[in-house]
C-alpha cells in the first residue's frame, strides 16, 4: 500500500491526521492531476500553435467555436460529477457495493447524455459560426471543426466519467498518466492529419478525436477491470444474470441525487458557456486578428490555471470521502489547505506568464500583431491569478461536499453581472485590452465571494 493509499484509509477509518500528513496527502493527489492538466494544456498549446502557423484565418476558425465546444464538455463533466461525487461519498463510508451500483447506472446515463449532446451539435454546426458573428471566410472550417468535435463527444464523456470515478476513489496516478498519454497521441495524430495529410483545421479535430477514443478505451479498462474498489468485471456477485442486468437500470435514488448535484453544475456550465459565447461575440467585431489573439491568449493562460484544477480535483476527492466518512473538521482542514496551496501555485504561474507573455505568444503565432495583442491580454490577466485560484479550488471543495447550487448562482451572477457588462462597455473603447480587463476584474470578484463562502462553512451545511 502506498503512502497516499494509507493516508486515504485514515479518512475511512476515522483516524486522526497531522497537518503534515494532510498536506502530504493533498500534494500526493494533486501532483499527478497537475501534471495531467499541464500536459493537456500543452496539448492544446501545441494544437493551437500547429493551427496558428497555418495563418490567422485558421486560428480564428477554431477560436470562434472554441467556447461552444467548452460548453459541450462542461455539460458532459456535470453529468459525470453528479455520479462520481456519490461514489466518493460511498467510498468514504466504506460502502463499496453501493459505489459500484452508482457506477453501473452512470455508464448508462452518461452514454445517453453524450448521444443527446452529439445530436444537438450535428443539428447546429452549419449555422453556429454565423450565429457567433463569424465571417464567411472562416465559417466553413469553423462549422466542420465543431461538428467533428461534437461527434467525438461520446469518447470525451466516457473518458471523463472513467477518469472522474478513478480519481474519486483516490487513484489519481492512472487517469493522470492516461491523460498525459492522450496529449502525446494528440500531438502525433495532429501532426499527421494537419501536415502529412494536409487537412488543416479538420485535421486538428480528427487528431483530437482519435486520441480521445484510444484514451477512453484505456480509462474504462482500468476502471471496470483493474480498479480494486470499483471493478465490475471479475467482481463476484451472488445475484443471477437478470438481477445483474437490472443493476444497470437507472433508479430514482441514484439518478435523483446525480441530478441534484449535476443539474446546477450543468446549468452553470450552460450559462457560463453562454457567457463565453457572448464574450466571443463581443470580440468578433474587433476583427480576425483580435479573434485569433483572444483564442491563442486563452490557450496560453490555461498554463496558469490548469495546476489549480489539478489541486481542485484532489480537493473534490478528499472532501467527498471526508463528507462520506462524516469527518467535518478533517474535511474543513483539507479545504483550507487546498485553497492555500492553489493560491501559491497559481500566483507563481501568473508571475511567469507576466514575464514571458511575448515569448509564449510568439510560439503560438508568427503574426506580430497577434503576438502584441495577446501579450497585452496575458499581462492584464496575470494580476487576477491568485483569486482565480481561490475560485477554482473552492469550487472543487464545494463539489466534493455536493454543494453545487449556490456556488453556481454565485458564478453566474459574477460572470453575467460583472464580466460581460464590463466587457461590452470596455471593448469598443479599448479593444481586446478592455475585454481582458473585464475578465481580470470578474475573476478577482468571484474568487473573493467564493472565499467568503468557504470560510463561513456554508458548504458543509449544504452537504
Amino acid at each position: 500500500m502506498s503512502k497516499s493509499e494509507r493516508l486515504l484509509s485514515y479518512i475511512r477509518e476515522g483516524r486522526t491526521m497531522t497537518q503534515a500528513e494532510k498536506l502530504r496527502l493533498i500534494v500526493s493527489l494533486s501532483v499527478p492531476s497537475i501534471l495531467a492538466q499541464i500536459s493537456a494544456t500543452v496539448m492544446f498549446f501545441i494544437d493551437a500553435a500547429m493551427v496558428g502557423h497555418l495563418g490567422a484565418r485558421a486560428s480564428a476558425a477554431i477560436g470562434l467555436v472554441e467556447t461552444t465546444t467548452w460548453l459541450m464538455g462542461g455539460l458532459g463533466s456535470a453529468a459525470n460529477m453528479g455520479f462520481s461525487v456519490q461514489v466518493a461519498h460511498f467510498i468514504g463510508a466504506n460502502d463499496f457495493e453501493s459505489a459500484r451500483r452508482v457506477l453501473r447506472q452512470s455508464l448508462v446515463c452518461c452514454m445517453l447524455w453524450s448521444l443527446m449532446i452529439t445530436l444537438v451539435a450535428f443539428a447546429v454546426h452549419a449555422h453556429l459560426p454565423y450565429w457567433l458573428g463569424g465571417s464567411a471566410d472562416i465559417a466553413h472550417d469553423a462549422s466542420i471543426y465543431f461538428l467533428l468535435i461534437g461527434v467525438s463527444g461520446i469518447f470525451f464523456q466516457m473518458e471523463g466519467l472513467a477518469g472522474s470515478m478513478l480519481k474519486c476513489s483516490g487513484n489519481m496516478k492512472m487517469p493522470s498518466a492516461l491523460n498525459i498519454l492522450m496529449c502525446l497521441m494528440d500531438v502525433v495524430f495532429n501532426y499527421f492529419f494537419i501536415y502529412i495529410f494536409d487537412m488543416g483545421v479538420v485535421g486538428a479535430a480528427l487528431g483530437t478525436g482519435v486520441a480521445m477514443l484510444v484514451t477512453a478505451g484505456l480509462m474504462l479498462y482500468f476502471l471496470l477491470v483493474r480498479s480494486p474498489m470499483l471493478a465490475l468485471f471479475g467482481h463476484a456477485m451472488k445475484s443471477g444474470r437478470q438481477e445483474k442486468a437490472a443493476l444497470y437500470r437507472p433508479t430514482s435514488d441514484v439518478v435523483g441525487t446525480a441530478f441534484k448535484i449535476g443539474a446546477p453544475m450543468g446549468l452553470n456550465h450552460t450559462l457560463m458557456g453562454g457567457a463565453q459565447i457572448v464574450s466571443t461575440i463581443i470580440v468578433a467585431p474587433l476583427g480576425t486578428v483580435a479573434i485569433a489573439a483572444n483564442s491563442l491568449a486563452i490557450t496560453v493562460e490555461s498554463l496558469c490555471y490548469m495546476p489549480g484544477f489539478g489541486i481542485a480535483e484532489a480537493a473534490t476527492t478528499l472532501v467527498g470521502q471526508g463528507a462520506g466518512a462524516g469527518q467535518r473538521m478533517l474535511t474543513r482542514s483539507f479545504a483550507n489547505l487546498s485553497v492555500g496551496l492553489g493560491i501559491m501555485v497559481m500566483t507563481f504561474m501568473g508571475l511567469l506568464m507576466w514575464v514571458f507573455a511575448p515569448e509564449l505568444m510568439a510560439i503560438m503565432s508568427p503574426v506580430e500583431e497577434i503576438i502584441a495583442q495577446g501579450a497585452d491580454a496575458l499581462r492584464i490577466e496575470a494580476w487576477a491569478e491568485p483569486m482565480f485560484a481561490v475560485s477554482i479550488v473552492c469550487n472543487g471543495v464545494f463539489i466534493g461536499a455536493a454543494d453545487t447550487l449556490k456556488p453556481a448562482i454565485m458564478s453566474l451572477t459574477s460572470m453575467w453581472g460583472v464580466r460581460l457588462t464590463l466587457a461590452a462597455w470596455l471593448a469598443p473603447r479599448y479593444g481586446l485590452r478592455g475585454v481582458w480587463t473585464a475578465m481580470a476584474i470578474e475573476l478577482t470578484f468571484r474568487g473573493s465571494i467564493f472565499l467568503v463562502r468557504m470560510l463561513r462553512g456554508e458548504w458543509q451545511k449544504e452537504s
